[in-house]
């Protein structure tokens, strides 16, 4: 697969780079190009990082980070079987258990909530960092709402983690996933609470509970771009583009 021009290969982590150090320096410098380009198109383009963690995969196998790169490429594209295979790969070359949530996941995603929920009771999870535990947390509350067991999954996210007023990378998605299971169970009010409460750590975006939150305040964003039946513009005091407006019961139900 064609690499852009700009990519060098030192963009990767040094640990990375030092784990490359076993390869020949060729070798070594086309796995670390195709290792950055998993890392730029995963989110955006999670297909384009999956064709080119299979080179890095087919060029040094043997190497952890590029099967870990590719287990989580495969993840990204719900591969969750070959993803399984590539962390327990990984796992095995490092002895490590950082990727213990993200196999359990796996396990969800393989429809075995089951399995999932032994792994979070198994003593790996004592040797995981804070955040490490929390998403451990996140992937078992998930497998519990699989199961149809809600107020377990509510209950197994209440933490000290959930109550704390500090902000810490995973509290976002922490309190998002409260909210939504409280909305799942029908407790609307203290849904609209969290879901509040996580619009106020979600600083980088990456969870649409904004979003969520305006749908409990019966709030809509009205298109200014959209056009009327004859074609034109509505000229019936649109709103600008992002505006919110106060959506009223006869509104029905908005997409």
């Amino acid at each position: 697969m064609p690499i852009p021009e700009d990519v060098t290969g030192d963009e990767i982590d040094k640990d990375v780079r030092q784990e490359l150090q076993s390869l020949p320096k060729t070798l070594a410098e086309d796995v670390a190009k195709n290792l950055v380009m998993v890392a730029r198109l995963i989110d955006e383009d999670p297909e384009g990082a999956y064709g080119y963690s299979r080179v890095a995969l087919r060029l040094a196998s043997r190497v952890a980070a590029v099967r870990e790169a590719a287990g989580f490429a495969a993840y990204a594209n719900q591969k969750y079987g070959e993803a399984l295979a590539e962390f327990r790969a990984a796992r095995r070359m490092t002895g490590t258990v950082d990727l213990w949530p993200v196999m359990a996941d796996c396990e969800r995603g393989l429809g075995r909530p089951e399995k999932a929920l032994d792994m979070a009771g198994a003593p790996e999870v004592h040797k995981l960092d804070k955040a490490g535990q929390v998403e451990m947390r996140l992937v078992a509350a998930g497998a519990r709402r699989d199961m149809g067991q809600l107020d377990a999954a509510i209950v197994t996210l209440q933490s000290p983690e959930l109550a704390s007023n500090s902000v810490q990378p995973w509290t976002a998605r922490l309190r998002y996933a409260y909210a939504d299971a409280l909305l799942a169970a029908g407790r609307e009010r203290e849904a609209r609470e969290w879901f509040a409460k996580a619009v106020e750590a979600d600083r980088d975006g990456s969870t649409d509970a904004s979003d969520r939150l305006a749908e409990l305040d019966g709030v809509e964003f009205v298109d200014a771009l959209s056009e009327d039946e004859d074609g034109e513009e509505g000229q019936d005091g649109g709103n600008a583009a992002g505006e919110a407006t106060d959506a009223s019961p006869e509104d029905g139900d908005k997409d």
